[in-house]
């Protein structure tokens, strides 16, 4: 395999001169192999510093420096969240479009895996109206024009985790062998979306004169 030490050893024993050496000589082996190894290492090192500099091939604290660089503390490993998936959460937020309706509400789609409800009280289509061809109470709500440039917001929590639904310990109402009760490892939180990192996401997406009234439920 390029790069390992039997193809550093060959390539230093195609430079020897010609007769010089036995076609068998183990000492002559011995010694290539040891500077091959030297060799090899830093060919790994130089691989592995190569892949550093792309956050698609980043990986460990470089991934984690490649996201200070780029968005600062706005979006931090989670706790226990493999490279791959912080690697891919890093370059969505970095092409993601912003500041639009659709925009909030395919951020948070991606974040929690559930669609949010978003109601802008200007927005006709959202407050509907009178004497349109829509039954009473079938819109959103009622619309109001003392509210420019804010909506409200419903986000959900995501429920794709094994502890999503499961009570803290000494909150009822489960129990011992009862539901919603569970015992859990840390290894079934890795990953989980806080409060915060959603109340973060819908701050970085919506406008920056827009005022976003937030309701987080499960």
């Amino acid at each position: 395999m390029i790069g390992d030490v039997s193809d550093m050893a060959a390539r230093l024993a195609q430079l020897l001169p010609t007769g010089w050496f036995a076609d068998e000589a183990p000492n002559l082996a011995a010694l290539l192999n040891g500077l091959g190894q030297g060799w090899a290492n830093i060919y790994t090192l130089l691989q592995q510093a190569r892949a550093q500099l792309r956050i698609a091939t980043a990986s460990g604290v470089f991934l984690d420096i490649a996201g200070q660089d780029y968005l600062g503390a706005a979006l931090p490993r989670r706790p226990g969240e493999a490279d791959a998936a912080f690697s891919t959460r890093l370059r969505a937020a970095l092409l993601a479009p912003r500041a639009t309706r659709a925009a909030l509400s395919t951020a948070l789609t991606v974040l929690t895996g559930r669609t949010p409800v978003i109601f802008e009280p200007r927005n006709p289509g959202d407050t509907g109206g009178y004497n349109l061809n829509a039954g009473y109470n079938s819109a959103g709500g009622y619309g109001s024009l003392a509210m420019p440039y804010q909506f409200l917001l419903t986000a959900y929590r995501p429920n794709a985790l094994p502890a999503s639904h499961a009570g803290g310990y000494g909150i009822g109402p489960g129990g011992y062998g009862v539901a919603p009760m569970a015992y859990s490892s840390a290894a079934e939180l890795a990953g989980n979306v806080s409060d915060a990192e959603i109340y973060q996401t819908i701050a970085g997406f919506i406008p920056t004169s827009s005022i976003a009234w937030t309701r987080l439920t499960n």
